[in-house]
């Protein structure tokens, strides 16, 4: 037997000695019989022994920030201009305003919630959430005397229902660009942003227009001039336009009332949120090939040709970046790693969008999060298939299929996006993933792409259960919870008995193609009740699963990350 404790059998070798130096052997006999039967007990059972110090249990509170991992958010800053240098802080500045902005779209009132709260770990899990409600847990209350997060955020007045909306008489009532609100008597009335947060966002257009005084590239300088004059009126199509003009510019900053994922009543109202971005030139140069494909890839999606119709524009970019900085909507929860824009369908048809590739953000998330999944989840006969390339592969193109598919309903029902309501942005998660994979499938038959097109299936695979880990709450986990579950149906994976999942990859391709029609006709019939069905039935995790994601929680393995980010990261 293995002794344990080192320090009792140390005291018997002394008394030992002791007693064989004074030769009293009677005594000895004593201690040692004595001292014996001690050793015995505390041997008896290993598992019972207390440790002489114990760890301090951890909270539950702190359990709920180990969900996340501090990353610091660097980039090479040595390849930009003197002015570019500059520019930097006044954007990040400007980013930074949007965190006040979603805080209010969130939740309301950030100061009077944290005013309330004397735990300091409660209140840094509140400001990863932007608000009381747990992100990665269906939006679950975490803080005491909160009840559930309204559907609506702070966008809609707490208690209206969809039906009192449907039926009032309000300005600009279909603006994604405004709130609801009641005045003194209950009627429902709208107001802009621009008039909400009037003094915000004239700060923030000040320092947009003190950096547009200091850029080089003529396109950059138009936007930045443009971006400043939309949040003085909420237009933004202009700046959005001038946006995809772009194509030479080193720094780059997403500003604005952009993504409707935190309306989750009606899937309408955009959040405010900042990114600010160094172009990577030369991963972009390898990248701006694929753009043009995709009028071809159109044509052969698999579905009727009613529902792909439409021609994607041409003119879009395809571009990787690292982000240094993260403000609002994008910094909530689960973090962005590529961004596909604008949203403006007009501007979709008319420019088509651009990508960009979060490449640092997107390492970071593979090193940290992907690679313990894959140690734990996937056969270890599949393991070798999981490569970070196939991951920057499978969320660029889950980007660029964005472009895909329809945006306009074919039988008058509008955009898709106003006809599937607050379901909209869950189906067209699911869409840029499925079809993201199909355009890897299409591009390795072309020779396009060269890697083994097995790298990219397992690691889709292991990336749903990265995503799923995000919570209902979330249309990236809702979308990734409908394909794993209608995956299993088809038999695309296998279960182990260990646990860990095994990829069948001639069953996956005919899956994603099936799945890849389901979605695009729901898209294209505006079918909401369709898409709630479909939400409903396999949206859900089922236990078995769940006990699999537990297993990650158990092995520390973090859901996402929060970021040590702004100038002095960057030392500027």
């Amino acid at each position: 037997m293995k002794f344990r404790s080192q320090t009792l059998w140390n005291d018997i070798l002394k008394l030992t000695n002791f007693e064989a130096q004074h030769k009293h052997c009677k005594m000895k006999k004593i201690i040692l019989c004595s001292l014996v039967a001690l050793l015995a007990a505390s041997c008896k059972d290993d598992k019972k022994e207390e440790p002489i110090t114990e760890e301090p249990a951890t909270t539950e509170m702190q359990n709920k920030l180990n969900k996340y991992v501090t990353v610091k958010l660097t980039a090479d800053v040595s390849k930009l201009t003197e002015k570019e240098r500059q520019m930097i802080p006044l954007l990040i500045k400007a980013a930074d305003k949007m965190n006040e902005l979603f805080w209010y779209e969130a939740y309301g009132e950030k100061d009077s919630l944290l005013n309330s709260i004397t735990d300091a770990d409660t209140k840094k899990f509140v400001e990863i959430n932007y608000g009381p409600w747990d992100r990665l847990d269906g939006n679950s209350p975490f803080v005491e005397g909160v009840g559930p997060k309204p559907a609506g955020a702070n966008f809609y007045p707490k208690d209206m229902t969809k039906e009192e909306f449907e039926a009032a008489q309000i300005e600009n009532k279909s603006s994604i660009y405004n709130f609801v609100r009641r005045d003194s008597v209950g009627k429902l009335y709208s107001i802009p942003y621009h008039k909400q947060f009037a003094t915000q966002v004239k700060e923030v257009s000040d320092l947009l227009l003190e950096a547009s005084k200091l850029a080089e590239d003529a396109g950059l300088k138009k936007y930045l001039e443009l971006r400043a004059q939309a949040l003085l009126d909420d237009n933004y199509q202009p700046s959005d336009l001038a946006w995809m003009d772009m194509k030479t510019n080193k720094l780059d900053i997403v500003i604005g009332p952009i993504e409707t994922y935190e309306d989750q009543l009606f899937g309408n109202k955009a959040a405010h949120e900042g990114y600010v971005l160094i172009k990577d030139m030369e991963w972009s140069d390898r990248l701006a090939r694929f753009s043009a494909y995709l009028p071809e890839l159109q044509k052969g999606l698999p579905v009727k040709d009613d529902y792909k119709k439409e021609t994607p524009g041409t003119d879009s970019d395809l571009n990787a970046y690292d982000v240094v900085y993260y403000a609002g909507d994008c910094n909530s929860g689960s973090k962005t790693i590529a961004i596909n824009l604008p949203n403006d369908e007009e501007v979709q048809l008319k420019k088509g969008t651009r990508r960009l590739q979060l490449k640092n953000a997107m390492r970071a998330k593979f090193d940290k999060i992907m690679v313990p999944i894959n140690d734990v989840l996937i056969d270890p006969s599949q393991r070798q298939y999981v490569t970070f390339d196939a991951f920057f592969e499978n969320t660029m193109f889950h980007e660029v299929a964005h472009g895909l598919g329809i945006k306009n309903t074919i039988n008058g029902k509008g955009t898709v996006r106003t006809a599937l309501k607050e379901h909209s942005s869950a189906l067209e998660e699911g869409k840029a993933d499925i079809l993201g994979l199909y355009m890897v499938q299409q591009l390795n038959a072309k020779g396009e792409l060269t890697q083994d097109i097995k790298n990219n299936m397992v690691t889709f695979m292991a990336g749903i259960f990265r995503s799923v880990r995000f919570g209902a709450s979330s249309a990236h986990g809702k979308a990734n919870m409908i394909r794993f579950n209608f995956f299993k149906e088809k038999g695309a994976f296998t279960r182990g008995e260990d646990g860990t999942y095994k990829v069948d990859f001639d069953k996956m391709q005919e899956a994603m193609k099936e799945l890849s029609n389901i979605i695009l006709t729901l898209q294209g019939n505006g079918d909401y009740d369709g898409v709630a069905k479909l939400v409903n039935e396999k949206g859900m995790i089922s236990a078995e699963l769940q006990a699999d994601l537990d297993r990650l929680s158990d092995a520390n393995i973090p859901v996402d990350v929060i970021y040590e980010q702004g100038t002095d990261v960057l030392g500027l």
